[in-house]
């Protein structure tokens, strides 16, 4: 374009000083008389109770829950893989990346619709070639080219708040979807944890039950030899070897449950299965759970669980769409505005002669739709209502979590203390029932009930004492424990690995 081109639309932008008090007015009318249609959110306000219903037993008090301790729950297990193999699980696992990547798309959503507060421009540009027929040349032809280039510029002013409520839904959307990872992350942790645990209890089950096969072909050997020496009968011997083949048949379903686990935990770390498996062969005992562990009060509990502050957040967004469709009954008003050259010879395109200009309001309103806009209205009205209900659902389910995890922990701790003792009194039941047989006091059905116990209370013990473990773990989850901290880590993008082969195994 040349200096005078230049010079004439600057000339002609200046003879349009209505166009610079139309958008002041728009902006104007929009803070000053803007209005949000819809109802405003306001949160449903809870009752919960004061107090747990669940018994505050062997070791759960109602202290104040500590921020810390919640955030790094599982550092009270004193396991340093377990914590190593948290620490890794929020590096490499898939579903807390998928969730990660819904974050971004949720922030980018909401910039989306916060474009629509601002104006638009179109850049066009066009060319036609045209051929007119002429009624007085018959069967004459006049054809002629159209080259034509300029902008256009619209801005919908927000006068009924439908841009408002929307850009509202998106943030309520985008802190929904925040919760959502926060609620992935809490109950990653939870699954790690309780694979690990998993691991560690059925590696102890394994040496239990391999120790008991010893004593019962202890035992078979004994009354082998009893009945060569024709001190028993044969009935002796096939009890002895049933005893023995049974206890030998769970050995095959015990390591297969803990292959099972070990290749979970390698799942969650977003590794092959089998890649965990050199670390965490050497058996270890189960983590120890603390003495004391401190469980506040409902309301914290509810304040702390990522699902309720989502549920919450979604029915602050369905609110708001409520808004958004009400404003479809009221019109719309906009400013409009064009520039643009047009000339039939490409040469003279963007001289002064072939500049034009038009602007102005815009008002569209739509009278008639066939009811579609009250019916919008209805289904976004039954959505808030089902958002309603779902937050409460989501309120009574947690705390009937935390209860039933309460009181699971408190009953196994109260089992396993039974067992303790019960697998004492076997053990010495065992132990007087083969003297006696061998004194031949007694008969050998009395020796096997006895050993049969024995082992049984062996086993029911190493179990008990991983699943005490276990319920302290869905105890934290419950309680809405893990995402505080790491959260902030978690959304990094940094943090987000890709699967692949492991670093190790490259080198």
């Amino acid at each position: 374009m040349s200096d005078s081109n230049r010079k004439f639309y600057l000339r002609k932008l200046i003879r349009m000083p209505a166009l610079p008090w139309m958008l002041l007015f728009g902006l104007w009318c929009s803070t000053h008389f803007g209005c949000s249609a819809g109802p405003d959110y306001v949160q449903p306000e809870l009752s919960p109770p004061d107090a747990w219903h669940a018994s505050l037993a062997d070791g759960l008090q109602s202290a104040a829950l500590s921020p810390e301790t919640l955030a790094h729950w599982w550092a009270t297990l004193n396991d340093p893989q377990l914590s190593d193999i948290i620490q890794r699980a929020v590096r490499g696992n898939l579903d807390l990346q998928t969730a990660q990547a819904r974050v971004r798309e949720a922030r980018a959503r909401r910039g989306i619709s916060q474009a629509a507060y601002f104006p638009t421009v179109d850049a066009t540009g066009s060319y036609a070639k045209t051929h007119v027929r002429e009624a007085e040349r018959i069967g004459g032809t006049e054809a002629y080219e159209l080259y034509s280039a300029g902008l256009d510029a619209g801005w919908e002013i927000d006068l009924f708040g439908g841009v408002r409520r929307s850009v509202e839904a998106a943030d309520a959307d985008l802190a929904a979807t925040q919760e959502d990872l926060n609620s992935v992350l809490v109950s990653l942790l939870a699954e790690s944890a309780l694979n690990y645990v998993e691991v560690r209890s059925l590696q102890t089950r394994l040496e239990v039950a391999e120790a008991n096969v010893q004593v019962l072909e202890e035992t078979y050997q004994l009354t082998q030899s009893r009945f060569k020496a024709g001190l028993t009968d044969q009935l002796a011997v096939q009890g002895a070897l049933y005893a023995l083949d049974g206890f030998r048949s769970q050995i095959p379903i015990l390591k297969t449950n803990l292959e099972a686990a070990m290749n979970r935990i390698a799942v969650l770390l977003g590794e092959y299965p089998g890649a965990l498996h050199a670390e965490l062969w050497l058996k270890k005992p189960v983590p120890v759970p603390p003495k004391n562990i401190a469980v506040g009060v409902p309301a914290e509990t509810l304040r702390n669980r990522p699902d309720v502050r989502r549920a919450e957040r979604q029915l602050a967004a369905q609110t708001a769409r409520i808004g958004v469709a009400k404003a479809d009954l009221y019109p719309r008003f906009s400013l409009i505005g064009t520039i643009g050259y047009q000339s039939t010879e490409s040469d003279h395109l963007f001289e002064s002669e072939s500049l034009g200009w038009a602007y102005g309001p815009n008002l569209r309103w739509g009278i008639f739709r066939g009811g579609a806009v009250l019916r919008n209205i209805d289904v976004q009205e039954a959505r808030q209502e089902q958002a309603l209900k779902q937050y409460r659902a989501t309120v009574l389910g947690a705390l009937e979590e935390a209860e039933s995890a309460m009181t699971a922990y408190v009953g196994e701790q109260v089992r396993r203390d039974a067992l303790i003792t019960a697998t004492q009194a076997a053990a010495q039941a065992f132990t007087l029932a083969r003297n006696q047989y061998e004194a031949g006091l007694v008969d050998f059905s009395v020796v096997l009930i006895a050993q049969q116990s024995m082992l049984s209370y062996k086993d029911q013990l190493a179990q008990s004492e991983g699943t005490v473990t276990t319920n302290l773990v869905r105890l934290y989850k419950s309680l809405g424990g893990g995402w505080s901290v790491l959260g902030s880590a978690a959304l990094h993008p940094d943090a987000a690995k890709p699967m692949g082969i492991n670093e190790n195994a490259k080198k």
